[in-house]
């Protein structure tokens, strides 16, 4: 059980969340990130995520909070926490979804933007639950990059990034973990009409052409 301070603070992050009005977006794969005006950008590794998250970020206005970047900085900042945390990745563990979340929400209220995509969070059910537990907050709608494997292996075999997995045996296992643990998540939203589909396997114009129809409001659309 949490101690009385714990749950004070918790308290205080609804409240100002709820003050500030976040919106959220998920962007879900191995190499993007996630989207907050709850957006959920989902998408398997190699789907282009990263490249339409920096055009919504251009165009629309959000910031872009990687979860593994959040928690690569707080490794490297030394604290008492990232220590704790390069141990667990370390040792094979998984990171605790309150740690993710604690770092999410710190980024998020320190942000004077109340638009945020997510990248790389939740990568299960477990996470999405304690999310949504945590901020009290659903995303707006999850933005989900539909890509064949075949071509997000030639998309991660042909790109020059130096990435010590980029090779075909672990891109088809974190092809499979996502499959596994990741697409439930897409379809919780999906039964509840917050999914919204794109084709990543289209060139890069064209997608973000997709992209761009499901963050500009109708009326805005009529008028172009």
């Amino acid at each position: 059980m949490g101690s009385a301070a714990e749950a004070v603070n918790k308290e205080t992050n609804e409240n100002l969340l709820a003050e500030k009005k976040v919106k959220v977006v998920f962007v879900l794969g191995e190499i993007l990130t996630t989207l907050v005006k709850f957006k959920l950008d989902c998408g398997g590794p190699g789907s282009g995520k990263g490249t339409q998250c920096a055009n919504i970020v251009k165009h629309f206005g959000y910031t872009h909070l990687s979860a593994g970047d959040l928690l690569r900085a707080e490794i490297k900042s030394g604290s008492e926490n990232g220590n704790m945390i390069q141990s667990m990745i370390k040792d094979g563990k998984i990171v605790p979804s309150e740690v993710t979340i604690k770092l999410l929400l710190q980024a998020m209220l320190e942000d004077r933007n109340d638009k945020f995509l997510i990248d790389g969070f939740p990568r299960n059910e477990e996470n999405r639950a304690a999310f949504e537990d945590v901020t009290k907050i659903e995303p707006e709608f999850v933005l989900f990059f539909d890509c064949p494997e075949e071509e997000m292996e030639r998309r991660i075999l042909s790109r020059n990034q130096g990435r010590e997995d980029d090779n075909i045996d672990t891109i088809r296992k974190r092809f499979k973990v996502f499959l596994e643990s990741s697409l439930p998540v897409v379809e919780y939203y999906n039964s509840k009409g917050k999914v919204r589909k794109i084709d990543a396997a289209k060139p890069i114009e064209e997608v973000f052409e997709a992209v761009k129809a499901v963050f500009t409001p109708t009326n805005e659309q009529a008028a172009a």
